[in-house]
């Protein structure tokens, strides 16, 4: 594993402007790719925030890694937070035009909205949509959230046993996702299936026929709810207007196909790297039973030290930074991993703290394109915490049980937990 530019510079190829000292090749941590079994999976790319790293780097990615997105010309590559944040929260700089926009692959035109909308048109999106996902919304959903955690924990507390990544991260976050869309609990098993080829096979075809599934069902449940609202949210979303005007039907399809690709793998991995972390460091999990009003501020430093996504962006004109020339088109990738490690931001970052104060990390990203869905996410992390608590006694990893860990949206995708019943 590297831990110093001379073990990832490389001499190229790269485009003609980008100076050869900037050069590296840092595929494996853009991709979140590379398994490892560490109590702390991302620690391995920590080092590329500190302060002896350039704040601006070209990596020259692998073929079929993440570098592949962006036609084989290699991607800029920032690691410091306050670097990131730049990217995140520059508008005039940096665009989010045509991110996560999967369906292009077979043949459709609508944008992923929000995410894939720069403003200013992307504010008129992002106000329609918060609404349902605001503070007071949220407090209406806590009885049911807390509903389903209680129910899927009882079902196996006195079993002494559970598979916490396949039988429960794995399936409680999108029970809650799909109550709030008012999907049929029927499809959850296809949802997964199509999300896994749509995100993770890193196959065309199977890409293909699962986009088509996917959106086929899409749009059939849109028809169904113009016809028969109910109160869903994507009901809400297709009788909705913005400036008085009626959603056309590429805005409906681009908001509901992107909260259906956005609302079924982020919590599923967080939980799961949250509880392995505990199983492997089970003085995290003492600390937060003795002391459940710390139950918040762990969640954000579980969060802060799982980053599970790194966002890019697109440079919109040539600019000058930290003596190198960006190019408009050139893509440029935030290192997540690394800026949530910063020793700028936070004081010994490599130490896991609930009791953090300053935590102002990105993994939900920042700026405009914040994560629609971070405040839900925190709610259900928090409860699911708080309801394991009072009914799990301390657990461990199952004897002989595999730990490895893709550190990113792949994840884990199986953790059998143990611990003695009372």
């Amino acid at each position: 594993m590297p831990r110093s530019l001379d073990d990832v510079r490389v001499d190229g190829p790269a485009p003609d402007y980008v100076p050869k000292d900037r050069l590296v090749n840092l595929s494996r941590a853009l991709s979140g790719s590379a398994p490892n079994d560490l109590v702390d999976p991302y620690e391995p790319w920590s080092w590329l925030s500190g302060p002896e790293i350039p704040r601006v780097l070209f990596s020259v990615t692998d073929p079929g890694m993440m570098g592949g997105a962006y036609g084989g010309r290699g991607v800029w590559v920032v690691t410091h937070a306050d670097d990131i944040e730049r990217v995140y929260t520059d508008n005039d700089l940096f665009s989010n035009q045509g991110a996560a926009e999967f369906q292009r692959l077979i043949g459709e035109s609508f944008p992923s909205i929000p995410l894939s909308v720069d403003p200013p048109a992307h504010t008129a999106y992002r106000l329609f949509l918060m609404p349902h996902f605001s503070p007071a919304r949220l407090n209406k959903m806590m009885d049911q959230i807390r509903a389903v955690a209680i129910e899927m924990i009882e079902g196996f507390a006195d079993k002494g046993e559970v598979d916490v990544a396949w039988d429960f991260g794995r399936v409680f976050p999108v029970r809650i996702f799909m109550g709030l869309m008012n999907f049929p609990p029927a499809m959850f098993e296809q949802f997964l299936d199509w999300e896994w080829d749509i995100l993770h096979s890193h196959d065309q075809a199977k890409m293909a026929a699962a986009l088509r599934g996917v959106l086929d069902f899409l749009r059939a449940f849109i028809a169904e709810k113009e016809a028969a609202p109910d109160e869903g949210l994507v009901s809400s979303i297709v009788h909705g207007k913005i400036d008085g005007k009626p959603l056309s039907e590429d805005e409906k399809i681009g908001m509901v196909w992107f909260l259906w690709l956005g609302g079924l793998d982020t919590v599923a991995a967080t939980i799961s790297q949250m509880f392995r972390r505990m199983a492997l460091q089970p003085e995290i999990q003492r600390q937060l039973r003795a002391h459940p009003e710390l139950i918040e501020s762990g969640v954000e430093e579980f969060l802060r030290t799982q980053p599970i996504l790194s966002s890019s962006r697109r440079v919109k004109k040539d600019f000058e930074w930290d003596g190198v020339t960006l190019k408009a088109g050139d893509a440029v990738q935030c290192l997540n991993p690394a800026g949530n490690f910063d020793p700028e931001r936070f004081d010994d970052p490599q130490v896991f703290d609930p009791t953090r104060r300053r935590n102002r990390h990105h993994t939900f990203v920042a700026g405009v394109h914040r994560c629609l869905g971070a405040p839900l996410a925190r709610r259900e992390l928090w409860i699911v915490l708080e309801e394991w608590f009072k009914r799990i006694p301390e657990f461990r990893v199952k004897p002989g049980a595999d730990t490895t860990v893709f550190p990113g949206l792949l994840s884990i995708r199986n953790l059998p937990l143990v611990w003695d019943p009372s």
